[in-house]
């Protein structure tokens, strides 16, 4: 199952295959019900006719009515199918109560036209009608058999369908395979170069109408190896330029240590550095993060917890200083990103929380799995984000006013590329929905998308990160 999926979602002959065979079958089966119920129906409509002419050669003619005295000894389908034309009179004065003799046991109430009559257990299609005379007079047939033949009859209109259906199919397999030669022999070589590999693609042996086609991915070709090689070429200057000041400042705050200064002022100086410390390594995570983005991301497995745990302990500082309550809740999952990479999600999230959150305010970390999917959310008890800026928030440099803040409008763009390139999505909401309050980013990954495991809850009660003050 699982490889005709990886050939359907990479084969366009598949799909298109397998669609018209879908609306082929579609369409026949539409087809096909409705010549069966107009068959079934035209077959009813006749046998209504034939009793109709019975009753009008009846009333042209003026034939008499003979009941036979002994029971109906008739074989086979016959009794079944059998007319039967008798005055609605004679049928209420009858002391049997079934079929076997005539006439039959109909009663005098029923009304004149089309009627259903049980007689013994057993439906009976009934016209009823007046003599010149006034003398009512009914004309009968049993609705099994009626609805037996008509059956039969729609089913042997369906024969052509059976027989049809097959062969076109088969033959828009074959037509389909012969125009998508050129086409698949394409894909096939596309589909087995590394991703690194830019080269253009041979055109010379392919047919005049898909040749274009080629040539414009040839040209796309040169405009992405081209960008390639200026993002790598930014990086590579990035990284010089933001770790030279970075080693300057560490540097000078080593030249304090070593000066006579208070206690105090030591303390602060150690802060210092564990601070130029952090944000140096935070800003070579950015840096690898934007070098992985040039290539296919790797394949990982992450613990939520543990980066929740590494993020929180990186920003105890900026959580005491607005007095935040953290919240960690649900099991432990893991998703499939790098360490470093859901590290950096988990920052930049948590710090948007800090961020818009209320001097006492609470932030909630919440991941679990359900429906399928792999969760992680960061919730806060802010203002929130209005609801026409959801979409807009993982743009890269856009801020909601007035909630700008400090923030350079970067940390949900660099989320959402980690976590679409992983394969999951990422959302936008209120923590609040009644009272349309704070902000909920929730990132999901389908379970087939990552190996999650769920980690022993009771061997992180009590960890001095779940509940920081």
């Amino acid at each position: 199952m699982d490889g005709f999926k990886r050939r359907l979602s990479q084969s366009l002959q598949l799909r298109l295959s397998l669609a018209l065979s879908l609306a082929i079958l579609l369409v026949a089966s539409l087809s096909a019900l409705f010549s069966y119920l107009t068959a079934y129906d035209e077959a009813l409509a006749l046998q209504d006719n034939s009793l109709r002419q019975v009753a009008a050669l009846y009333t042209r003619q003026g034939l008499q009515f003979h009941y036979p005295s002994a029971p109906l000894q008739s074989t086979g389908d016959d009794e079944e199918t059998r007319i039967v034309i008798q005055y609605v009179a004679d049928g209420a004065v009858v002391s049997h109560g079934d079929d076997s003799q005539l006439p039959l046991p109909i009663a005098a109430s029923v009304a004149d036209g089309w009627s259903t009559v049980v007689v013994g257990g057993e439906p009976f299609r009934v016209l009823v009608g007046q003599e010149a005379s006034g003398r009512r007079f009914a004309v009968a047939q049993e609705i099994d058999s009626r609805n037996r033949d008509a059956r039969a009859s729609a089913w042997r209109a369906l024969l052509p369908f059976a027989i049809l259906f097959p062969i076109l199919l088969l033959v828009v397999a074959n037509l389909i395979r012969e125009l998508f030669k050129p086409v698949a022999s394409l894909a096939a070589t596309l589909d087995t170069r590394d991703e690194q590999d830019l080269r253009p693609v041979d055109e010379r042996l392919l047919a005049s109408e898909i040749r274009p086609f080629v040539q414009a991915i040839n040209r796309l070709l040169a405009r992405v190896a081209r960008g390639v090689e200026g993002q790598k070429r930014f990086v590579a200057d990035a990284a010089h330029e933001l770790r030279t000041p970075l080693t300057a400042l560490s540097l000078q705050a080593q030249g304090l240590e070593d000066q006579a200064l208070p206690a105090r002022a030591q303390a602060q100086v150690a802060q210092l550095r564990l601070g130029i410390a952090r944000s140096r390594k935070l800003i070579e995570q950015l840096l690898a993060s934007a070098s992985a983005q040039l290539g296919e991301p790797a394949a990982a497995d992450a613990s939520v917890h543990g980066a929740f745990r590494s993020v929180l302990e990186a920003l105890m500082p900026l959580l005491e200083h607005k007095q935040l309550d953290v919240a960690v809740e649900g099991d432990d999952v893991r998703v499939p990103l790098a360490d470093m990479h859901l590290h950096n999600v988990i920052r930049n999230l948590v710090e948007n929380a800090i961020r818009h959150a209320p001097v006492g305010g609470q932030i909630v970390l919440q991941a679990g799995q359900g429906g399928g999917r792999v969760t992680l959310c960061v919730c806060d008890d802010g203002p929130g984000i209005p609801p026409h800026a959801w979409s807009r928030v993982f743009d890269p440099f856009y801020r909601v006013a007035p909630q700008g803040g400090e923030g350079a409008g970067l940390g949900l763009s660099i989320v959402q590329t980690l976590v679409q390139r992983s394969g999951g999505t990422a959302q936008v909401g209120f923590s609040d929905e009644a009272a349309r309050r704070g902000c909920r980013v929730c990132l999901s990954w389908p379970v087939a998308a990552q190996k999650s495991t769920v980690a022993d809850s009771s061997s992180e009660r009590g960890a001095p990160w779940e509940n920081a003050p």
